[in-house]
């Protein structure tokens, strides 16, 4: 993406079945969870660059010994910061007492981190805090062991005033408002209660306090918590938790919105934002890997059973598609497929805008994440020169000449690594507007191989607020001097908030939303923004099952290739004399890519939750006021 914008936050649950001896016996060491959870967050670092935390709980440990155990950090390379320094506390603890490298069980009575629980997260800060406490795991502690919580989520709530509001009428004084600390307040409540349940019924049985802990542990109902706990919340989340005495889950919203996968051996269970992460850490095949039902929770008890059970009714199924078209690392088998044939789907537009001339047209791509769309319309655009080459060998009827024949055949499709990104410039420039010189040399061009009559076809993922593609890429292109340049996007553009997760909060960051006011002022079409402010206005306190999507609106005077035109006429200035394009895939196109992930409100404004809507329409306010605050 050439627009930097930020990333889904990543999970990762690690439940060892076996005894810690069975890990060093077989693999060599009883730190094998650690370095798989070490392995699980590196193979996720994409969906998170702002922090990153590890939270470790050792199972059946003696009264008085530490059992949980947490590090997180904001550094540069925040999960290289983190394992340097379990790894530091490991090797000084084990130099210092050489005698105890093969007794596992003085390691866990002794080593920190070191466990059979696992729980990691890589983060994006969604409000931009950035500090430590910020980042995921948040604890929960309690001198029961039982009450102890741990809870890391990729996840946005729509109603975080409103769960703020439940707790403070629950009797609770929770310390911030944000969604992570309502959500954990939330779970830790009905946790309590159901604590507090079962050991007055378990003292009516004629257990006492230290024989009723053991048995909490077995009757305690996860599912039921989190049915109670998750009644009220409105968002997009995979929310995974740790109980002190050894439980654990992954809850999964029940549209969908935000992945997880889980796997299951004799060895272990594993949850993940991603299927490719666990088939690599575990070398397990495609199909094992399994996705979790929307609505439904992956729940680990501590004596190791795994059960997957409903605890939300589901909504219809609206899976992130910037999971298939970005988010999610390509190296999945069925987010590749879906990402060339993405690409593929874009071809007839773009021979369309060529004329049919692939001869005279040479094909590219944006650094690095578009590579797999752009293998799709090569594909594609190879098909075409592929017909163009038997229609003139068909038109001949027999009449070619060997040479003539040879020349048909040895037509070859033009693919060159035109745009080259130059990281370190990039991680240099600050946000200063002083500093657009040096934002338009992030990327490079390679010269010598455009021609003056050819079109140069530039495919991105997405193009979301067409900064740097004004700013850098485009300008830079056209230092080629081609015929014409076409920018298209694997993706449909992008004209509402996300809320679920990306952030994409305010409507004036997309280009295509800037588009269409301008195209209603250049139409003398003005009076519709009041409309639209009105009908917003009026439903900021109805309830969210009667709020619409009037935003809408704005864009329903126009086409998807108007829209796309003044884009283009954006994203030029007087310094770039080269025709400019700009091609959007369609909303139908996506859909028929990505079939099973049809999550698509940030292209159409059908939100999947009615927290969506209110969340649109209260960032067309903040618009209309020229208020720079999050619409949630």
């Amino acid at each position: 993406m050439s627009d930097a914008i930020k990333h889904e936050c990543g999970i990762a649950v690690i439940r060892l079945k076996k005894p810690l001896e069975f890990y060093k016996e077989k693999y060599g060491t009883a730190f094998y969870g650690v370095n798989k959870m070490y392995l699980m967050m590196e193979k996720q670092h994409n969906r998170g660059q702002d922090g990153a935390g590890f939270a470790s709980i050792k199972l059946d440990v003696a009264p008085g010994e530490r059992y949980i155990s947490r590090q997180r950090s904001t550094a540069q390379q925040p999960i290289q910061d983190i394992f340097a320094e379990i790894n530091g506390r490991i090797n000084t603890l084990m130099t210092a007492n050489p005698d105890k490298k093969d007794d596992v069980a003085w390691q866990k009575s002794n080593v920190p981190y070191i466990g059979e629980l696992l729980l990691g997260h890589v983060r994006y800060g969604t409000f931009g805090k950035n500090s430590v406490e910020s980042v995921h795991p948040f604890l929960r502690q309690n001198n029961w062991m039982h009450r102890n919580l741990i809870v890391a989520g990729n996840f946005n709530m729509t109603n975080v005033n409103k769960l703020f509001n439940k707790l403070v009428s629950l009797g609770q004084h929770p310390k911030e408002q944000a969604d992570t600390i309502t959500v954990m307040e939330k779970i830790g409540h009905f946790l309590d209660d159901e604590v507090a349940k079962l050991y007055k019924k378990l003292k009516k049985e004629g257990f006492n306090k230290q024989q009723a802990s053991p048995q909490i542990a077995e009757r305690l109902k996860v599912a039921k918590i989190l049915r109670r706990a998750s009644k009220d919340w409105d968002g997009g989340y995979a929310m995974a938790g740790l109980l002190g005495h050894g439980d654990a889950f992954v809850l999964r919203d029940p549209a969908g919105i935000r992945p997880a996968y889980y796997f299951e051996n004799d060895e272990v269970a594993v949850v993940a934002s991603e299927r490719p992460v666990i088939q690599t850490a575990f070398n397990v095949p495609f199909e094992e890997v399994k996705e979790l039902d929307p609505g439904a929770a992956v729940i680990v008890k501590k004596n190791g059973t795994l059960t997957v059970e409903q605890i939300l009714e589901p909504l219809t199924r609206k899976a992130c598609s910037f999971e298939r078209i970005y988010f999610s690392r390509g190296s999945d088998a069925e987010i590749y497929k879906e990402r060339k044939m993405l690409g593929r789907l874009l071809m007839p537009r773009v021979l369309e805008s060529i004329n049919h001339d692939t001869k005279n047209s040479v094909f590219s791509f944006i650094p690095n994440t578009a590579e797999t769309s752009f293998y799709g319309m090569v594909e594609a655009a190879q098909d075409e020169l592929n017909r163009q080459k038997g229609q003139k060998i068909l038109a001949a009827k027999g009449d070619l000449t060997e040479a003539q024949l040879t020349e048909i055949l040895s037509q070859r499709l033009r693919t060159e690594k035109i745009a080259i990104k130059d990281a370190k410039l990039r991680t240099f420039i600050t946000e200063d507007s002083s500093r657009d010189d040096l934002v338009a040399h992030v990327y490079d061009v390679t010269y010598g191989v455009i021609k003056p009559e050819d079109k140069l076809v530039i495919i991105d993922d997405s193009i979301v607020r067409g900064t740097t593609l004004k700013k850098s890429i485009i300008k830079m292109m056209a230092r080629l001097n081609p015929a014409k340049i076409i920018v298209v996007s694997s993706a449909p553009q992008i004209r509402y908030p996300d809320c679920y997760g990306i952030d994409m909060a305010r409507l004036e960051d997309f280009i295509a939303f800037r588009a269409a006011i301008a195209l209603l002022k250049d139409n003398g079409k003005e009076d519709l923004i009041d409309e639209v402010y009105k009908q917003c206005k009026e439903q900021v306190d109805l309830k969210d099952k009667h709020v619409k999507n009037y935003v809408k609106r704005i864009y329903e005077p126009f086409t998807q290739r108007e829209v796309s035109q003044k884009i283009a006429e954006l994203l030029t200035d007087d310094t770039v004399k080269t025709e400019v394009e700009i091609i959007y895939q369609t909303v139908e196109s996506l859909h028929k890519a990505c079939p099973e992930n049809l999550g698509d409100w940030y292209f159409t404004g059908d939100y999947p939750t009615n927290g969506g809507h209110r969340v649109v329409n209260r960032a067309f306010i903040n618009f209309v006021e020229g208020n720079k605050e999050r619409a949630y």
